[in-house]
């Protein structure tokens, strides 16, 4: 494979940098802010940065800093970054040319990680399908509700109800209100909506397209759906009743609610944390256990080839599988019948030590350039390198240093994982010979 300037691993993080930086002209524009003048460069990189990498951090308020247009722009660039850009130009490629050449089909297969090369025609064609259908029920079902429940005119109601349906199916976090869902907090004709938006751009494509050939054939279903499925089942739950545990009597969070509303409280926020960036209460005023908590569900996140971030479900559910394999003895990590190849656990190994290390880097770096207490500037490199977009309410503080940093991690953390998969995977090669074997002590 030649590795030139269109190497798949190249494509994509320059792709997404050239959007980010187009995302800063646009909001740097004077129509694009709400008050006089235009904005600085480095709000305008943050933000733009934030919405292409679906991560939902701002270091100004949505609503009241940015204009309509401006709203606009940032909607445009979290449905691109959400979309794909290498996803976008294959699609692109396949509408005029009508079929996809080896070269884009393996940068299609970068961004999409279908599970067979031979998939990623279908399963671009089911982007599209999927990303139009959810987006059109999710606005509508709010629209309906915003104009009924709360009065809004048409206009405004199918604004908001589409702003946040597009942000929560590619998982980006944005909102057009300032205290992003918690205004809702016990609406769930509002809240199950977006929660559901949020599910479905977190699954990743290649499980929705084969939810959607064999929806009820659960035996025939691949390892990657049901880990991706398994594993969501259990952080969403076990994250559900973690947060609603510590949090059930706090009265800054869900102490105020009434009952219902704790557990769809809890429930949602367990389902957000996974990347979606979205709250509905005080992620600031969470105790020190509840925020330890949304670390693991952060650094996690969502299935691969959506709209997730964090290391992934599958990653992280198939070295547990491995842990276990080594628990019982085993030769091999078998999920489902089916034996896992060595490549794919030490591929795992590679995204989850990279995560790490980019986590602590910054993590330390935020503390170099701040005061912030450790725990805060922790949630802060995590919910960045994920993706994610919660806040302890710091990052409209953080002096330019600090704002430069959290830019890095979002960009490292959405194409980072991708490159490093891919360069791995395209590199592989077949050795003429083995060198003698030695085992090291281990523990």
């Amino acid at each position: 494979m030649r590795h030139g300037i269109h190497h798949p691993a190249r494509l994509i993080p320059l792709g997404f940098l050239g959007l980010i930086a187009l995302g800063t002209v646009l909001l740097m524009l004077p129509a694009a802010r709400a008050g006089a003048g235009s904005a600085p460069l480095l709000t305008a990189l943050f933000t733009s940065t934030s919405a292409v990498c679906v991560t939902g951090l701002i270091v100004e308020d949505t609503p009241l800093y940015w204009s309509l247009f401006g709203q606009w722009v940032i909607l445009g660039l979290f449905q691109a970054g959400g979309f794909g850009i290498m996803t976008g130009a294959t699609l692109l490629g396949l509408l005029v040319a009508g079929r996809l050449g080896l070269q884009t089909r393996l940068a299609a297969q970068a961004e999409t990680r279908s599970l067979q090369l031979g998939d990623v025609g279908e399963v671009l064609r089911m982007v599209i399908l999927v990303t139009v259908t959810v987006e059109a029920l999710a606005t509508a079902a709010l629209a309906l509700r915003l104009h009924f429940a709360y009065g809004q005119p048409w206009g405004t109601a199918l604004w908001e109800g589409f702003f946040h349906a597009v942000s929560a199916f590619n998982n980006a976090g944005f909102s057009t209100r300032s205290d992003s869902l918690s205004g809702w907090a016990s609406d769930a004709l509002i809240v199950v909506p977006i929660t559901l938006a949020v599910l479905l751009g977190g699954l990743g494509f290649p499980v929705l397209n084969e939810l959607r050939r064999r929806p009820t054939a659960f035996r025939q279903w691949s390892v990657h759906t049901r880990l991706t499925l398994l594993g969501s089942a259990i952080l969403i739950g076990g994250g559900a009743l973690l947060i609603g545990a510590y949090e059930w009597n706090n009265p800054a969070t869900l102490g105020a609610l009434d009952t219902g509303s704790r557990t769809l409280g809890a429930m949602f926020h367990s389902v957000a944390a996974r990347t979606a960036g979205f709250n509905t209460m005080d992620v600031g005023s969470m105790h020190l256990e509840t925020q330890a908590v949304n670390w693991a569900l952060m650094f996690i996140g969502g299935g691969s080839a959506g709209t997730a971030g964090g290391i992934k479900i599958t990653t992280f559910m198939l070295l547990g599988y491995a842990v276990w394999a080594e628990v019982r003895g085993s030769g091999d990590t078998v999920v489902a019948r089916r034996r896992i190849p060595h490549q794919a656990l030490r591929l795992a190994l590679a995204v989850v030590l990279m995560a790490l290390t980019v986590l602590a880097f910054g993590t330390l770096a935020l503390l170099s350039v701040t005061d912030l207490e450790v725990h805060d500037a922790i949630f802060e490199a995590i919910s960045a390198s994920a993706t994610v977009g919660l806040s302890t309410g710091v990052t409209g503080e953080l002096p330019p240093a600090g704002q430069g940093i959290l830019i890095a991690l979002m960009f490292v953390g959405r194409v980072g994982s991708v490159t490093l998969v891919t360069a791995l995977a395209l590199r592989r090669h077949q050795q003429v010979f083995r060198y003698p074997e030695e085992r090291p002590i281990v523990g």
